[in-house]
């Protein structure tokens, strides 16, 4: 189906990575649209070409609804009220990923979850380029996926969060996986978490292969499951599986090993789960296995994902910035084994989550937690007695730097958006990098 945008008043909302990336798109069409953003001052506001017309500091603008298309950046929530009214008056709202959808003529791999789309994504795109793809990855990742359009590709492979899922209706994977679906951005849908777990869902609707995780009980019937092709990964009933009899789990496909975890560089059940998916993908690709478990056993963790920043003296430092809701934070407290003390640095803008849920595992644990940030009182009082407020992230690694003993794991986890204190949990992770190296 050929999309045709001319004589059509185009709106673009946001003036980020993806804003500009939009205007661009548009512009090589020779059509000119127009742009708002919320601030006052956006950071990429001097990316936009002179003759383009915008507006600043409100999307309360006349602009909205005279528009025959808006195009939204996921930074922007599709409930704001004056998007409803956009709606209700047949004005079409889309995403970049929509866009791009409608462009692209080579498969695509969509990769979506709560928690390790950057890992799997990355691993992916390494393992097709070794097979000999002229493999792209953007999306949600960094790049967007307009700036990846013109490439000479032969594969696409696209990190989706449930903000870009959103306003994407013609998104026609090779395929689709959603890693795992947990509480997270709860503040975002008016209608709690099933509204957010069927924006993820989304993702499989127009998919050849869908790869699913059995832990997470997805209901097939929510899903346009027509001439599909189920994948399934997690549990000891999964095509994908995890033998943990041993010290060292066994990657199975079926009844046949795979892999030994033991031959990888990556620590931690997540880890083995994001190697367990990507194996699921390169064969339902038909990549060679060899050229997979290749680039696997070499992979290291990406920045801020469980990096281990320092193990001396007996105690381990770990990086764990891109944990930016409580399932991740759970996540990485079941990957950790030591006989010492777990330093867990918490806190940030918990986005309305549950955090209750890790009252069980606090317990059990010989832990000592470590609140800072935006709601970093409201986190203490979840186990009082193994818990302290400590005003900032500086504060609190001087702090544990003085009560640190051989054996102890210090780990950076805050389960929450870095907002409030940091711009993105980049910054955060490298802060904490920085005071590691400074003060310890």
């Amino acid at each position: 189906m050929s999309y045709n945008y001319f004589g059509k008043k185009i709106l673009i909302l946001g003036m980020g990575l993806t804003g500009i990336s939009c205007i661009n798109f548009f512009l090589k069409k020779g059509i000119k649209p127009k742009i708002i953003d919320e601030s006052k001052h956006p950071s990429n506001f001097i990316k936009i070409p002179q003759n383009i017309e915008y507006s600043l500091g409100s999307l309360d603008h006349q602009w909205i609804l005279e528009s025959d298309l808006i195009v939204i950046s996921p930074g922007i929530s599709s409930f704001k009220p004056i998007l409803i009214k956009a709606r209700l008056l047949g004005i079409e709202i889309i995403s970049d990923i929509e866009l791009f959808s409608r462009e692209v003529t080579c498969p695509i791999i969509s990769i979506t979850g709560t928690n390790g789309k950057s890992t799997v994504a990355t691993m992916i795109e390494k393992i097709a380029k070794k097979s000999g793809y002229k493999a792209f990855l953007g999306g949600n990742i960094g790049v967007p996926v307009l700036e990846i359009l013109d490439k000479e590709a032969d594969l696409y492979i696209i990190e989706l969060s449930s903000f870009q899922l959103e306003n994407t209706f013609n998104l026609k994977s090779k395929i689709a996986v959603i890693l795992n679906i947990s509480e997270d951005h709860i503040n975002r849908y008016p209608n709690g978490f099933q509204q957010y777990k069927n924006t993820k869902l989304s993702v499989y609707n127009q998919a050849e292969i869908c790869i699913i995780n059995s832990n997470d009980k997805i209901e097939k019937s929510l899903i346009h499951s027509k001439n599909k092709k189920w994948i399934s990964f997690g549990t000891n009933r999964s095509d994908y599986r995890i033998c943990s009899k041993s010290n060292d789990p066994i990657l199975f496909f079926k009844n046949k090993k795979i892999l030994n975890t033991s031959e990888i560089l990556l620590y931690g059940y997540h880890n083995y789960n994001n190697i367990l998916v990507s194996l699921a993908i390169s064969d339902a690709m038909q990549f060679p296995r060899n050229d997979a478990i290749n680039v696997l056993k070499s992979f290291s963790n990406l920045p801020h994902r469980f990096q281990i920043i320092k193990n001396e003296k007996g105690v381990r430092w770990i990086n764990d910035s891109k944990s930016t809701n409580v399932n991740s934070t759970q996540v990485a407290l079941n990957s950790i084994k030591t006989t010492g003390t777990i330093r867990l640095l918490l806190g940030g803008d918990s986005k309305s989550a549950n955090f209750n849920i890790l009252k069980n595992i606090f317990r059990t644990l010989k832990i000592k937690i470590y609140c800072f940030g935006r709601d970093g009182i409201k986190l203490s009082k979840i186990c009082e007695k193994k818990s302290i407020y400590v005003e900032n992230l500086k504060k609190a690694v001087i702090l544990i730097s003085k009560q640190v003993k051989s054996g102890d794991t210090v780990l950076l986890s805050p389960g929450c958006s870095s907002l409030g204190q940091f711009s993105n949990f980049e910054e955060r992770g490298n802060l904490f990098i920085k005071l590691i190296k400074e003060i310890t």
